[in-house]
């Protein structure tokens, strides 16, 4: 059985450019794909009307989604399309252990308390966890042992959606990443935290993210995320283009 790497990339018509970066993350996925032995999958179409659920939930769905499919497979990785991966990333799956793997978030923490604190208290009944633990969801390795908790998540999204919309609204804060951190620890997931380079978001916070390319000597798995000023996703397609032509364009 192989190991997958899973990615949701749906093109909306009413934002086509919103889209277009993307391509240059699923090249440089694939490639890196066909290197190692791992077999890719892209979800392209949408499965709800987006005002009913966004397509960034679908991740949820990565293991229904290869069981009709009636695709076989060991471990899985799924990325965000606003990743590119170094084509000469290490095998991320065989340093997982067997575990439910991340990277720990490295963006806004004033974000992340804001998340943690509002989700808590309103649909968690005051649970919560070290804020270290905290991960990120744009990179996340899984395997069938955490299909119920992704199904255990679905089904709580579909019980609580208006509250889950309604928290977003009022308080700004995330999406379907607190609501996995949270069910992580509720469900005393078995995980493991993964270095920095292999979910390098917040690249601008950092001040990394330069002409340069400097942060491609840093790390692995580059993650164009919360660029500011970025109307349009102009930003991520200049950023996407310029690192994905740096790495890829001499190789065959």
């Amino acid at each position: 059985m192989k190991n997958i790497v899973f990615m949701t990339n749906i093109k909306d018509n009413k934002r086509i450019n919103r889209s277009k970066p993307y391509e240059y993350s699923v090249k440089s996925w694939k490639h890196w794909c066909e290197k190692n032995d791992v077999e890719f999958f892209m979800l392209d179409e949408f499965m709800y009307e987006p005002d009913f659920m966004k397509p960034n939930w679908y991740k949820l769905y990565v293991f229904d989604l290869l069981d009709n499919n009636d695709i076989e497979y060991n471990q899985i990785a799924v990325v965000d399309a606003d990743t590119i991966v170094h084509p000469n990333c290490p095998n991320f799956f065989e340093m997982t252990d067997n575990k439910f793997c991340a990277v720990p978030v490295h963006g806004s923490m004033d974000w992340v308390c804001r998340s943690m604190e509002n989700y808590s208290k309103h649909l968690f009944n005051d649970f919560t966890f070290p804020i270290w633990e905290y991960i990120n969801s744009g990179f996340l390795v899984m395997n069938k042992k955490h299909k119920k908790m992704y199904k255990d998540i679905i089904n709580f999204y579909l019980e609580n959606r208006d509250l889950i919309v309604q928290i977003q609204d009022t308080f700004g804060v995330g999406t379907d990443q607190p609501i996995i951190n949270f069910f992580m620890h509720k469900e005393k997931i078995d995980f493991k935290l993964l270095s920095y380079k292999f979910n390098m978001q917040d690249m601008f916070l950092k001040e990394i993210l330069d002409e340069d390319l400097l942060f491609t000597k840093l790390g692995w798995i580059y993650h164009y995320n919360a660029i500011p000023n970025n109307h349009d996703s102009s930003l991520t397609l200049y950023w996407m283009k310029k690192t994905y032509e740096e790495l890829y364009d001499n190789i065959s």
